[in-house]
């Protein structure tokens, strides 16, 4: 049995096929996601990649931001729900998930079970996302794929102590035209990032075994600092971006079973 499971972001759009809950056979990614035609494109990509039709798929199930406006689904389900699923997938004995994304920060609490039994959330303020970090990027005129290559090289990583976007933003271009290293100022904004969001992750009562999913856990210098904020380390997998994926076509699985 084939299920396919579409996370759609506020920046990307991401798709996972899956064969009788326990093989991936399938995956794409796309930028773009919520009032974009990523999400549509990223579906047909794999499907032709893998070569199956449509009707192959016994049940498709739509997560994320886009969740609701994607008419190609059988369902919807939240993403808190997915991402612990999706973790737990890679990860059997997962009991917390750092999602870092575009727009918003989660952390999830599972039991041992796996079933999500505490989270907390920040949609409310870009610092601790991964626009803030595109926002410093931009600023610093760097591709943020070179953010840990760059942070590793800091003695001193800057202090950026604002806690609004548009005040680091200030305080970022002001360090900067006052000598500061770049690569001290990019290990502050990781850091900076960190500390949001471990505050959120004791908030929420977060416990090991703890993995991070969303773009932002390709950020080495990222989940460097959140490790050692939290004094606990932090797992990662190449698929980190696709839990929310991973976990709507395991979802989409236990439906088509019922």
């Amino acid at each position: 049995m084939i299920t396919l499971g579409i996370d759609i972001g506020s920046t990307t759009s991401k798709c996972i096929l899956l064969r009788d809950g326990k093989e991936i056979i399938g995956k794409s990614l796309l930028v773009g996601g919520m009032g974009t035609d990523s999400p549509k494109k990223a579906m047909d990509t794999v499907l032709k990649e893998c070569e199956i039709t449509p009707e192959d798929v016994a049940r498709t199930i739509v997560t994320g931001y886009g969740r609701k406006n994607f008419e190609f689904g059988d369902g919807e389900v939240s993403e808190l729900t997915c991402h612990g699923l999706g973790g737990r997938f890679v990860f059997p004995e997962l009991r917390s998930v750092i999602d870092i994304g575009g727009q918003d920060a989660k952390v999830i609490v599972l039991s041992e079970s796996g079933r999500m039994s505490n989270f907390v959330m920040n949609d409310k303020c870009a610092a601790g996302t991964g626009r803030f970090l595109d926002v410093m990027a931009t600023i610093l005129q760097m591709d943020i794929g070179d953010f840990d290559a760059c942070a590793a090289k800091s003695s001193d990583p800057a202090s950026i102590s604002s806690t609004c976007t548009v005040f680091a933003e200030s305080e970022v271009i002001s360090q900067l035209a006052n000598g500061v290293k770049r690569e001290d100022l990019i290990a502050g904004i990781c850091s900076s990032v960190a500390a949001r969001v471990s505050a959120l992750a004791r908030r929420a009562g977060v416990m090991p075994m703890v993995c991070m999913s969303g773009g932002v856990a390709k950020n080495g210098a990222v989940r460097r600092a959140l490790s050692e904020s939290l004094d606990m380390e932090i797992a990662v997998d190449p698929l980190a971006q696709y839990f929310g994926a991973i976990g709507a076509a395991l979802y989409a699985y236990r439906q088509a079973i019922k």
